[in-house]
This record gives structure tokens, sequence and C-alpha cells, in this order.
């Protein structure tokens, strides 16, 4: 009897769980020891779960990159948080915040692109409380131009409820790709949006390539645990847009959850492994100051300002000196 009321629990619990994460798109980027044992939990009470979508409430999956091009690999996860940033402003609809789908399709051994087969993405739909999801492709149909594929799939009715389509160049019409490929998903709901929600779903998460693809970079980063890098790219994609707020949220997630040391603390102890003379224990500006010669003001100058900017291999020069990103090339063919 003890066995049966606490088995009802844990599914009222993790019921609620699924319901509760839904209200905010990116509440949360990192993905937690907390929500990868919510993962484990919910696979394994998952033959007692019943039914448990929540209405109205949407789960995007990451895109699949079919064209061949590992240097689109980033939009895979870059265009699913895209999509649901946005579909967050949508007032009528809930998103399950992407590092709980994540947590769970790793846990789980799916896959994580693409819309699964029909009936593993109805079990992931049921697992996260979503009434649908949606998931899609990269795909380079025509030499000149790309196109993003989507699916939408309702869960209770474990098939597809449609297909929507964007084309365009990437990376240069990402943007306008993403938002046709948005409002084609949102008549597919069947949503009637606001004036003032259709304004907003139309502003670009940045007009900056180089900002998007350091933040995309620095997400991927931070779900491999790589967390110092996953600062680095978060700082250079603040760097190319001060105005990129998700950004900004997720470095200080990590700040706020104590994956990456403070600031302080690491001058400090950088300092006391640096220490050998009283010299070494001046300011930058002193030290300066004691230099001998303009030569030795340089030098010093330039060690201090190394010192104090720490700057990563810039792994997304080939985004903007590869033309054929921008202007395919017609001896690529088709793919």
């Amino acid at each position: 009897m003890k066995k049966k009321l606490f088995s009802k629990i844990l599914i009222f619990v993790l019921i609620g769980i699924g319901i509760g994460i839904a209200s905010s798109s990116w509440a949360g980027q990192v993905v937690t020891e907390s929500l990868k044992s919510w993962a484990q939990q919910a696979l394994e009470q998952e033959q007692s779960l019943k039914t448990i979508s929540t209405p109205d409430t949407v789960a995007v999956l990451y895109f699949n990159n079919k064209t061949g091009w590992s240097k689109l690999d980033l939009l895979q996860k870059g265009i699913a948080l895209m999509l649901i940033t946005d579909l967050s402003n949508v007032k009528k609809f809930k998103v399950v915040e992407r590092a709980r789908v994540h947590a769970l399709v790793k846990e789980s051994g799916l896959g994580e692109l693409g819309l699964v087969e029909s009936g593993t993405a109805s079990r992931v739909g049921k697992l996260l409380g979503a009434e649908y999801l949606v998931g899609g492709d990269i795909l380079k149909p025509k030499i000149n131009g790309f196109q993003l594929k989507s699916d939408l799939l309702k869960v209770s009715a474990k098939g597809i409820a449609g297909q929507s389509t964007s084309e365009g160049k990437l990376l240069e019409e990402l943007f306008q790709m993403e938002k046709d490929l948005l409002f084609e998903i949102i008549k597919l709901l069947k949503i009637e949006l606001s004036v003032e929600e259709k304004e907003l779903l139309k502003k670009p998460l940045s007009t900056s390539i180089e900002a998007l693809l350091n933040f995309f970079e620095g997400i991927d980063n931070s779900d491999r645990g790589n967390y110092r890098k996953a600062v680095i790219f978060y700082k250079k994609a603040l760097k190319a847009d001060p105005d990129i707020g998700i950004a900004r949220d997720s470095l200080q997630e990590l700040h706020e959850l104590g994956l990456i040391p403070k600031k302080k603390k690491h001058l400090l102890l950088r300092s006391l492994k640096n220490r050998t003379s009283l010299t070494d224990q001046l300011t930058s500006e002193e030290s300066v100051k004691r230099a001998k010669t303009p030569k030795d003001v340089i030098k010093k100058q330039s060690f201090h300002d190394s010192d104090n900017n720490e700057e990563p291999p810039n792994y997304l020069d080939e985004y903007y000196t590869d033309p054929a990103l921008i202007t395919p090339n017609p001896a690529d063919g088709v793919q």
C-alpha cells in the first residue's frame, strides 16, 4: 500500500515539474545535476506515466544539419534556440526550456537532432509534458540556396500535424529564414497573435551573425561542461552585440550556479602564483612607472594588457572568410 502511494506521489511530482518548467523559454541554459536527476527519475517511472501532456505546451528539438557542411553544425542548436526564444513571447503557449529537453534526450539516448521517429517523439513529448513537438532539418536543395524544414508533431495523435519551410542564403539571411519558419509554425498551431506580439516577434535575437555564432558556441560548450570556454564565447557575443541579452543571462547563470570562479578570487590566485619579488606585488600601473626606458614601458604595458585580456582563438573565422556560406559554389553541386 505504501509503495503504491509513494509511486502515485512521485508521478504527481513529475507531472508538476513537467508543467512548471514550461513557463519560460530560457529560464536556464545549464544542464544542472537536478535536471539530470529529474530525467533519470522520469525514465525510471515512464511505464507509470500515462497521459501527462499539458495543453498549449510546445517543446523544440534540435535541428539536423543535412547539408553535408560541418560548418553549419552550430545552427542545429542555434535555430532551435532562436525558435524557443521567439515562441516564449507568444502568450497562448508555454515553451519547455531547452536545458530540460537536452537533459532528457541525453539521458534517454534517443538522439538530439531533428524530429525523431514518430513513436519515439511521442515518448519524448509525454515525458516532457508537451502537447506539441517541433523539430526539423537544415537542407541545401539548391545550388544557390538553403532550406529550413520543420515538422510539428501532436503528441497525443502520434503523428505529424504539419510541416513548415523557409528558404534563403545562410548565413546572410538566417534572421529572416528563422522568422519565416516561426510564423509558419504559429500558423500551424492556429494561434491568433495580437498586434503587440507580432511586432515583438519580428525583432531578431540579434542582427549580428558574429554575436549569434559565438552565443551558440557558448551554449554548446556549456552543454559539454566546458564552462570556462562558454564564458569566453558569451563575452565575445556581448562584445559583438551588447544588446544580446540572452548571452548576458547565460553568463550570469554560470556565476550564480558557482560553475566558474569569481573574478576577484581568480585574479588573487593568479597574483599569488606569479609573485616572485616586491616589484611583482605592485599594480600594473605602478610597475609601468618603475620601468627605466620607453622600451621597457612598452614591454611591461604589453605584458599586463595580454595578462588581463584573455582572448581565445577565433574559431569562427571560417564563417566569415568562406564565401561559400554566403554565395555557394556551383562546383559543390546540389546536396
